[in-house]
């Protein structure tokens, strides 16, 4: 397979599933595994260029909220909206710097994503049914803040079970309206995946062994913009979706895929 295709292929996987709660660390580590006989295997830096521009595309479509950032910071109500997605990301930040610090690395075998993948999938139908006849608020508690900052750490130890996945879960759990709870997980994803991915591209190009010279750069921009696109046309359907629907969709769909990726994984 040419190389620019095997990158327009994982660049559109990566613009999927970075946002929608099916985890796009599984579906590209599951893309990898499942098809390496014809895509080739790409560098970490790769990966964590295309996250990025997957993660960049999403803010023009928070319009009313950057406004509210960057123009009424004075207002008490801005301020408080900004330390809870502070408090959030620093709870992440600091939790993933000690897994980093201490070695964690993701596991490269099916069956830990099957496993998450099935687990958040029965999870979304469980919550969905216990919320039908609760009343739900937009209004982003304390307990949201930093339930939402360690449902991250936890889709980082758990690949499969989505950032955005866990985050949307706890947010639900907790009395949030979906589409209360979708753009929280996203505005605390942002700054949190960008910090990371940051770090990440510094330490590549900058460590011992640094394969800088060795990446091809053309490529790596290729994936890069072909994720941001196609997240971009993700991420503004979702926010309309979750407007009048459920999660149930995204339950049935990781149930399913776990399925098949045990089924794979036996055979």
């Amino acid at each position: 397979m040419p190389e620019w295709l095997a990158v327009i292929i994982l660049g559109i996987v990566e613009g999927i599933t970075e946002f929608l709660p099916i985890s796009s660390t599984g579906h590209l580590l599951l893309t990898q595994l499942l098809f390496s006989r014809w895509l080739p295997a790409q560098s970490d830096l790769f990966n964590i260029v295309i996250q990025s521009g997957a993660v960049l595309a999403v803010l023009p479509l928070f319009p009313d909220r950057l406004k509210q950032v960057c123009f009424g910071w004075r207002e008490k109500a801005t301020q408080d909206f900004i330390v809870k997605i502070g408090v959030a990301f620093m709870i992440t930040g600091a939790g993933g710097f000690l897994l980093e610090e201490n070695g964690f690395t993701l596991p490269d075998t099916v069956g830990p994503i099957a496993g998450a993948l099935l687990v958040g999938g029965i999870l979304f139908l469980i919550v969905e049914r216990w919320l039908a006849d609760r009343p739900m608020t937009g209004g982003i508690t304390w307990t949201i803040a930093i339930g939402v900052g360690l449902g991250q750490l936890i889709a980082a130890i758990f690949p499969g079970a989505s950032r955005s996945g866990t985050t949307i879960l706890v947010a639900l759990l907790l009395g949030l309206s979906r589409p209360a709870a979708t753009e929280f997980s996203f505005l605390v994803g942002i700054p949190t995946m960008l910090a990371a991915g940051g770090y990440k591209i510094v330490k590549a190009l900058t460590g011992p062994g640094s394969g800088v010279g060795a990446e091809d750069w053309g490529m790596v921009l290729l994936g890069f913009f072909v994720s941001a696109g196609v997240s971009f046309v993700v991420v503004k359907w979702l926010l309309t979706y979750v407007q009048t629907h459920t999660f149930n969709l995204f339950g049935y769909y990781r149930i399913v895929l776990g399925l098949l990726i045990l089924l794979f994984a036996m055979l």
